[in-house]
């Protein structure tokens, strides 16, 4: 059954309940077991951790989410360097509840993989358990694309095994993978600017700071 979504930026309200929603997607992946090997803290660490980064999100990208709240994307706008979340370590750190060594080893492994010339980050595209293949992810997607197509952009993402048909309907192509260590197999794509528009952001090339936000579930 195809679910007709109705598409709306976020407001600051949001942020818990979005922050609850991608932990919900997240948690019965086998990524979500191997950044918190602790079933009973699992949901609560994800959804702490997951709250820094909507939050810096709010700041320094955007996100579009259902009117239901039961689907979302979060997205940063990396036309040029932007900070990390403040105070990023000691918010890990008190978040991840002792886990913070694979939320590191994760954002260091991503790093080394995202792009160096502006682009826009799709950090996470999330939808509830209940309400996955009612066509939530497509209609967010869609829109998502729109956007981009508008500021010929190129945008890059990480994906988890089985979300890659789902984007490359949307214009996203492979990139070299990433295995984890003792874990999952992570699956990063890009996707190509449209060009046709003189509005693209021009910025220098600049390092990589991904952190570990990107994910889709």
């Amino acid at each position: 059954m195809e679910s007709t979504a109705r598409i709306r930026a976020a407001r600051w309200a949001d942020k818990n309940p979005v922050a609850a929603l991608i932990a919900d997607a997240l948690h019965p992946t086998p990524l979500a077991a191997w950044l918190i090997p602790d079933p009973p803290r699992r949901r609560q660490v994800l959804t702490d951790v997951v709250a820094i980064w909507v939050e810096h999100a709010m700041f320094f990208g955007d996100i579009h989410l259902t009117d239901d709240l039961t689907a979302v994307t979060v997205g940063f706008h990396r036309y040029r360097p932007i900070p990390p979340p403040a105070q990023y370590r000691i918010r890990l750190t008190d978040a991840a509840a002792g886990h913070a060594s694979r939320f590191d080893l994760l954002d260091s492994l991503l790093t080394l993989k995202q792009p160096t010339e502006p682009h826009y980050h799709l950090a996470f595209l999330a939808v509830q358990p209940h309400a996955q293949k009612t066509g939530l992810g497509t209609a967010l997607l869609a829109h998502h694309r729109s956007r981009l197509d508008r500021i010929d952009l190129p945008s890059w993402t990480t994906t988890l095994p089985g979300g890659e048909p789902l984007l490359a309907r949307h214009g996203y192509t492979p990139r070299p993978s990433i295995t984890l260590p003792d874990g999952p197999t992570l699956h990063p794509m890009g996707r190509n600017a449209h060009h046709g528009n003189d509005g693209i952001p021009i910025n220098p090339p600049r390092p990589g700071d991904n952190r570990w936000q990107d994910l889709h579930a």
